[in-house]
């Protein structure tokens, strides 16, 4: 009989996730395990019956490989050690998730997260004796560890591609346009897309800035002839004075969201240029993966699945120096992996004279 691998996706979604789960389904059967979906995160598993398929070669084709999302869903709210029930109560449901593995007969856990998830499992892991190894995937590109996650080249995409779509407008009109990107309390994304994308103006959390060296930075650009600019700031920019910019969702939830809508007004006013805010948001998790991304899911996935054939668990799959290698998952969410002063990235901006507004 077939040793059982079970795999979950967990978190936020990105592009990449059907691919890493084709790599690990195609990689097992050579291997000789089997692969068992499970559906929404570990609440799939707190459900009777079990909410949880066998994945076959079939259910992961080339076409469902260049799918954005997760054809296994996910979730980013249900912590089984605080679980929300239905009567408003919190509830430790692990031992009922620890007893469904065993249940199940699942002998190692591919997770596909970020710092959260890894969290969270790696804790199940301890306390259920759950041999599990980690796949790291993020938009954010904020886990330690790895050189790039799963998730963040597409996100990348979509956050250029939205600046040279801007830029036309902007000149037409112009104008000012500001994007907000995601990127939680890193700034990758937005130093990565305003490089890439010619913006005249990169806020990154790790930076702070005045909207007075907004404004100097876009008052040269006109000097130099130019009617528009690009401003392009990461979602955990602060207000100068400090004040984190949130939105409140249903049930209180608080989600960074709202900066690019701040500093519109006070830009316009400081530089005379009409200005424009765009928000990015959930856009970037979405669409098909890039080549990039899938070439990292699928060397990742079948390095997750090589791990568990060796009996190598707690760790995280990475990559570094264009290899997939291990390191402990411990390691990988012990702290943010956010922008450097020394990063390069930081020093080619400047060299091409953009300004982080400091």
């Amino acid at each position: 009989m077939a040793k059982t691998i079970g795999i979950l996706t967990s978190g936020g979604d990105c592009a990449g996730l059907n691919a890493v789960m084709r790599a690990v389904v195609s990689r097992a059967r050579l291997l000789g395990w089997k692969v068992l979906g499970i559906q929404n995160g570990t609440a799939g598993l707190l459900d009777k019956p079990y909410k949880v398929r066998e994945l076959t070669i079939q259910d992961i084709d080339g076409f469902t490989m260049r799918r954005g999302g997760t054809i296994l869903g996910t979730t980013n709210s249900r912590d089984p050690f605080n679980y929300p029930m239905e009567d408003g109560s919190y509830k430790d449901r692990t031992d009922e998730i620890i007893a469904a593995m065993k249940e199940l007969g699942i002998e190692a856990l591919i997770g596909i997260g970020g710092d959260g998830s890894f969290d969270i499992l790696s804790r199940l892991a301890k306390k259920g004796g759950i041999n599990m190894v980690g796949v790291p995937k993020t938009i954010d590109n904020d886990l330690a560890m790895t050189d790039v996650s799963v998730g963040f080249d597409t996100a990348l995409e979509v956050a250029t591609e939205a600046l040279d779509r801007l830029q036309p407008t902007a000149a037409s009109h112009d104008r000012v346009m500001i994007l907000e990107v995601m990127g939680r309390d890193a700034g990758h994304i937005a130093l990565n897309a305003g490089i890439a994308g010619g913006a005249d103006v990169i806020l990154i959390p790790e930076i702070k800035y005045s909207i007075e060296a907004i404004a100097k930075k876009i008052a040269e650009v006109k000097e130099s002839g130019r009617n528009f600019a690009l401003v392009i700031v990461s979602e955990a920019v602060k207000s100068p004075d400090g004040e984190k910019r949130e939105v409140v969702y249903h049930g209180g939830e608080k989600r960074y969201g709202g900066i690019a809508d701040f500093l519109g007004p006070r830009i316009a006013e400081a530089t005379g240029f009409e200005t424009r805010a765009t928000v990015l948001g959930h856009v970037q998790r979405g669409a098909q993966p890039t080549h990039n991304d899938r070439l990292l899911a699928l060397a990742l996935g079948v390095k997750a699945v090589d791990l568990i054939n060796e009996g190598e668990f707690g760790k995280m799959v990475a990559w570094q120096n264009r290899a997939a290698v291990a390191v402990p998952i411990e390691d990988a969410i012990a702290k943010c992996r956010v922008v450097e002063p020394t990063d390069p990235l930081i020093h080619t901006a400047r060299s091409l004279g953009i300004s982080f507004g400091d």
